[in-house]
């Protein structure tokens, strides 16, 4: 099974996000032109120029096995996509721990950040907690097994970075006021 990018992007805002991410491991695809050719055989592409945030599984055989279908800003559950990847190609590892196990082996105690390299806000509060001389832990909720679904389970399944573990004071989003008030010594 191979897994392949695709967006309606042309292929120099491909490299540049996949540069924000610190690279990506599957190749990216520009259905830039024909614009969105793809994206609209699929039904996935709007009338404004851009498609929605959608993931296809199709197996050896051409059969569309798995869809997922988000609006542009949301991402989706990477936990849900691994388990059904699971399913259909079962000789595979995707993951060699459920989710909840990985959920446990996150960081704990202290201040910990629940983050992406490319949020405006994660980078604002990595800048806070440095000029403040704070301490912390920082977990990519993309490439930490566990870390997207433990951010989920906080917020009530949204998917907001930041999201700040302060010794288990949950603190969602740079909230300032909020963030300030845990970090106070009881």
């Amino acid at each position: 099974m191979e897994i392949i990018g695709i967006s309606v992007d042309h292929v120099p805002c491909l490299k540049a996000w996949a540069d924000s991410l610190g690279g990506v491991s599957y190749p990216l695809l520009s259905d830039f032109w024909p614009h969105g050719e793809v994206a609209s055989r699929y039904g996935v592409f709007r009338s404004e120029g851009h498609s929605e945030r959608a993931i296809f599984i199709i197996d050896r055989d051409g059969i569309i096995r798995y869809i997922d279908v988000h609006d542009i800003d949301d991402q989706p559950d990477n936990d849900i996509l691994f388990a059904e990847l699971a399913r259909i190609d079962p000789k595979h590892v995707w993951i060699d721990i459920s989710p909840e196990e990985a959920m446990k082996n996150l960081p704990k105690g202290g201040v910990v950040l629940y983050c992406t390299p490319w949020c405006a806000d994660c980078k604002q509060a990595r800048k806070w907690f440095q000029t403040n001389q704070i301490p912390y832990t920082e977990v990519d909720i993309f490439t930490t097994l566990g870390a997207e679904r433990q951010v989920r389970t906080w917020t009530g399944g949204a998917l907001i970075t930041p999201t700040i573990n302060i010794d288990g004071k949950i603190i969602i989003d740079f909230d300032l006021p909020k963030l300030k008030e845990a970090l106070k010594k009881e």
